[in-house]
């Protein structure tokens, strides 16, 4: 980028050294792209016509823990904002604290929600604190990277979509003031949704206003112009496309539909910020959820629909992108790329080796002697499964167990065999039990599917969250398992592939050799029902036969050339063959199965 830029917001258009600029943006997450990819996602950005690229910053991939910050490998935001601007490529960040974009909690980090005192998203003096604290090492990064300072870095988000949470505004102003002395001093921005409530709550004084909105323009725009009376129009987050939800149909947006918008848009004069403008994935637990009537957990692909698919290969929409684009803003020169990112299919792998959950719970986790079930945040746990283990003494006639406020899926376990699955959305979380003389051992092991990212329901604690009953009378003295699985090595796996457990959760193992450069592939599990796919002993993918995701990206960058090795937990059974399970390693996705 050349030095001494200036950006700036002028009564009717952007200011680019003076001059009117359009900003054609699109979103490109670098937490969810391997960074071996970025360069090649980006490089298809500029290809296609755009000026700027768009990123948010995840909180809790950055502060994992309270006491330690991580921005290296993946999370080396600097390094993803410096190969944007050597590719000509200017930059809008959203460093939150608060994100959205059905990551995990909204991007939150877990631990926050140790604390019994806390309330997200405003004036509260926990909250803050460690709001500074992160601040405090984030924003001098982006700092430098400032069009200001040499860098790329025209517009910063404050806080995200706020008019849809709260009306805290001291909050917002707090956020706002907070950048500013920190270093930041290009144009800061809110951005909320099309409706007044959003529009009022979500607005600090004197900060510039954006609207998000994925069709009618001619309406959203105009309605924008009300609430800003002077300064550009922007959508700050043009839907292209949109996420999907387990056991809900896949989305997908008509090219021609979402180009026609884009147009319309540009078309008004106005700036534009593409969402998404390439897919990506919630590698291991970290997917969002919604949870307005009921809990929707998003799953781990994030494709999106996009221009750019979560693979990295060109859409239908790319095309038509690019040729809209070139019709309304000036293209400097033609960007070479490979349209498509090499795929393999390594075919069919058998299991040869599995594990019994309940026999390997000691090398996986240590127990905690608790009166009552608590959830895995109070026991210093962020992300997997926890188990809870009690005797009920017989005998004891048919009564009602009910489990109070699960999150967000359980299975019970008598004396280890499984007895019934309860969900949060279910009307009635009971289930009959009899206990006899000699008594049972109950075992509750929960699944936590992702924290809610949007809305009211944040504070979403995972586990056993209330208590559990038998009748009328509450269950006391347990023992709970936090299973965050960092580490499987310890289990004890058994080298006969005769003895697969068929009724119990399972970890089942496989191991392949790739003896050339390895390359991008998809991982299929046919006759599974759910659970998690670890790859070369990190978790990839959640999986549920209930779709639509039916295939799990394994990008090259996490194989080596030589062995490897994936393990999967599986839930709730295998469908049974005359031949072992197997894993497929095909060379194309099933996102709407």
């Amino acid at each position: 980028m050349e030095n001494n830029q200036i950006f700036s917001i002028g009564k009717d258009n952007f200011l680019l050294n003076g001059a009117p600029f359009t900003i054609a943006s699109g979103a490109v997450h670098y937490f969810r792209i391997p960074k071996e990819y970025w360069r090649d996602r980006l490089l298809k950005l500029k290809a296609c016509g755009f000026n700027t690229v768009e990123t948010a910053i995840p909180w809790n991939c950055h502060q994992k823990n309270e006491d330690t910050f991580d921005f290296s490998e993946n999370n080396n935001i600097e390094e993803f904002l410096d190969i944007a601007a050597s590719l000509g490529l200017y930059a809008i960040v959203k460093p939150g604290p608060y994100i959205c974009c059905e990551w995990e909690f909204g991007g939150f980090p877990w631990w926050l929600l140790k604390y019994d005192d806390i309330e997200l998203r405003c004036m509260n003096k926990r909250y803050i604190g460690f709001v500074d604290k992160y601040f405090d090492e984030l924003i001098p990064r982006i700092a430098t990277h400032q069009i200001t300072s040499g860098g790329n870095v025209i517009m910063v988000q404050v806080e995200n979509e706020y008019g849809s949470y709260g009306d805290d505004n001291a909050y917002m102003q707090y956020l706002a003031t907070g950048l500013v002395n920190r270093g930041i001093n290009v144009p800061l921005f809110t951005a909320d949704g099309i409706e007044d409530h959003m529009m009022t709550n979500g607005s600090v004084e004197g900060v510039y206003k954006t609207a998000k909105f994925g069709a009618n323009p001619s309406v959203n725009l105009p309605y924008l112009r009300d609430f800003q009376e002077e300064g550009p129009l922007m959508c700050s987050e043009f839907w292209n496309g949109w996420y999907d939800q387990w056991c809900y149909r896949h989305y997908e947006r008509k090219p021609q539909d979402a180009a026609k918008s884009l147009q319309r848009i540009l078309a008004e004069d106005a700036s534009v910020s593409t969402y998404m403008f390439c897919g990506g994935t919630n590698f291991g637990w970290m997917n969002g959820a919604n949870c307005d009537k009921e809990y929707k957990p998003v799953v781990s692909s994030y494709d999106f629909d996009a221009p750019v698919s979560e693979s990295g290969d060109l859409t239908k929409k790319y095309e038509l992108f690019k040729s809209t684009i070139a019709n309304h803003i000036k293209q400097t020169e033609e960007t070479a790329i490979d349209p498509q990112v090499p795929k393999a299919k390594y075919g069919s792998i058998p299991f040869t080796q599995c594990a019994d959950l309940f026999e390997n719970i000691d090398k996986l986790s240590s127990a905690f002697e608790l009166l009552k079930p608590v959830p895995m945040e109070k026991l210093g746990q962020g992300y997997g499964f926890i188990l809870y283990k009690t005797h009920l003494k017989g005998p004891r006639d048919y009564m009602p167990l009910s489990i109070s406020e699960i999150h967000d899926r359980a299975y019970i376990f008598i004396n280890n065999d499984l007895y019934a699955v309860q969900s949060r959305n279910d009307p009635e979380s009971t289930v009959d039990i009899r206990v006899p003389e000699e008594g049972i051992d109950l075992s509750i092991l929960v699944e936590n599917m992702g924290r809610v990212s949007f809305g009211p329901c944040l504070k979403d604690y995972k586990g056993i969250t209330d208590s559990v009953k038998l009748g009328q009378t509450y269950v006391y003295n347990w023992q709970a398992y936090p299973l965050e699985l960092n580490d499987l090595s310890q289990i004890d796996f058994k080298n006969d592939p005769d003895i697969i457990f068929y009724d119990h959760p399972t970890f089942l193992k496989a191991q392949f050799i790739i003896e050339e450069t390895p390359s991008d592939t998809f991982v299929k599990l046919p006759g599974f029902t759910k659970g998690m796919i670890f790859i070369n002993g990190k978790p990839l993918s959640r999986y549920w036969n209930k779709g639509p995701q039916k295939s799990a990206y394994l990008p090259a960058p996490f194989l080596v050339q030589g062995v490897n090795e994936i393990v999967v937990f599986e839930l709730e059974g295998i469908k049974k063959s005359k031949n072992n399970p197997v894993v497929v390693l095909d060379s194309k996705p099933e996102l709407n199965g």
